[in-house]
């Protein structure tokens, strides 16, 4: 059975409703999930002994006249417009609106419409976040105003990477699931503010490429948006591309795999934060509720980075060595990381995601959410999207493999992957079918 919670507050502080007792057999989602990993992972060893992806060299060019109007400087204001009034609104809700997430569609905006729907947003139409990201336009604005008062733009160092989004990406999963009270208007002006202060000053050191790696939700969209058959050739060309192409041609950056790890191990922390157990525990604990999930939000963040590592360890290992082997294969965790954001988030998006939009058109009497999916249909898409999740990984990881190490070795080192995508996998059916 889905519980959806009565109190939206309870709701937005999980990303997710409770989920107990789901009408599927856990002997057989384990053993179907088994058997797919093992079965893709035998056929890769057997028909795929070259790599296939070639990352941003390919896709099939669209019409010379759409990507004419999407690159037209019309096109791009009107997206940078229509991001900063988006902004503006959630700005004013939080400002001059109610305290309470029930009549306030702010809260639900930040956390649903957002942090959720940025998913599917991304997977559809590419990295839309940089196209509508508020702070990028305000930076804009600030630096005509100052036009000429200031030297150039200082370098980025290069070994910061992706460190700053992942610390950000941190920081916003944080104030979700371990804030003592993340739906609050004064919580979320408080965060926002900061934010966006943050990413103000820094922009106006480094210039406008600080966005690209130092802005949390952008990096989250172009990271997801690796996944679209949306994307960009490397001369600039938007095509239709087979989606493990534009996976494949994930920069291999410093901080690329805690980012990784940030999203894999905020959203396993949320599935483990409903069950009784762990609620007893924040309910008793000396420390308090808040201390008491920051170290479990960290714990299940360590464990994922630490499970990782051994196995970029051992591949090295029986591989052969190899300068990045973290990096090398950090760019298959995304499709894992994707599903464990649908198993979480589909739900939460469906439901409330309408019942936010009509509270910001005004509507004083919203529909109470309703489930999309009967529960049978809500437990399949679950374990579905987990598994093909992992499954993508192994194909990923694969190609990689192949690429990098001695046909004899490359299907060895892919046994340590092979294992840690099994203890992903049986980690997350677990938290969802528990």
């Amino acid at each position: 059975m889905v519980l959806l919670p009565a109190d939206p507050l309870t709701a937005l502080a999980h990303g997710i409703g409770s989920q107990h007792d789901l009408p599927i057999s856990p002997f057989y989602a384990f053993a179907g999930a088994f058997t797919a990993l093992f079965v893709s992972f035998l056929a890769l060893a057997l028909l795929w002994s070259t790599s296939r992806f070639r990352g941003d060299r390919s896709g099939l060019a669209l019409p010379a006249s759409l990507q004419r109007v999407a690159d037209a400087p019309a096109t791009r204001t009107a997206l940078r417009g229509l991001g900063l009034a988006l902004a503006l609104a959630v700005l004013l809700h939080l400002l001059l609106g109610p305290d309470d997430p029930a009549h306030n569609p702010a809260p639900g905006a930040v956390y649903v419409l957002f942090w959720v729907g940025l998913v599917p947003a991304s997977l559809l139409l590419g990295p839309v976040w940089r196209l509508l990201n508020p702070l990028r336009t305000l930076h804009r604005l600030f630096s005509r105003a100052r036009r000429g008062g200031d030297g150039p733009d200082r370098p980025l160092p290069a070994r910061l990477g992706q460190w700053p989004a992942a610390a950000g990406l941190f920081g916003f999963t944080w104030l979700e699931l371990a804030a003592p009270d993340p739906a609050s208007t004064t919580t979320l002006l408080i965060a926002l503010a900061t934010y966006t202060t943050a990413q103000l000053l820094l922009a106006a050191r480094f210039g406008e490429r600080w966005f690209d790696d130092g802005d949390a939700f952008e990096t989250y969209s172009a990271l997801l948006a690796r996944l679209s058959p949306l994307g960009r050739r490397s001369d600039g060309r938007l095509v239709l591309r087979n989606p493990f192409h534009g996976l494949d041609a994930t920069p291999e950056r410093p901080g690329l795999v805690a980012t990784v790890c940030v999203l894999l191990g905020s959203t396993a922390y949320d599935g483990f934060s409903d069950n009784p157990s762990w609620i007893n525990a924040l309910q008793t604990s000396p420390l308090g509720r808040t201390p008491t999930a920051t170290l479990g939000l960290l714990g299940s963040i360590a464990l994922v980075a630490t499970l990782y590592a051994l196995c970029a360890a051992a591949t090295r290992l029986v591989s052969g060595p190899h300068p990045g082997p973290l990096t090398a294969f950090a760019h298959s965790l995304v499709p894992i990381a994707l599903g464990y954001l649908i198993a979480h988030y589909f739900s939460l998006l469906v439901t409330e995601g309408p019942r936010t939009v009509s509270m910001a058109l005004g509507t004083d009497n919203a529909p109470e959410p309703l489930p999309p999916l009967g529960p049978g249909a809500l437990a399949a898409l679950q374990v579905i999207a987990v598994v093909t999740g992992h499954v993508l990984g192994v194909v990923a990881a694969h190609d990689r493999s192949v690429r990098l190490f001695p046909p004899a070795r490359a299907v060895a080192g892919q046994l340590p992957l092979l294992a840690l995508m099994i203890t992903y996998t049986v980690g997350g059916l677990g938290l969802l079918l528990n």
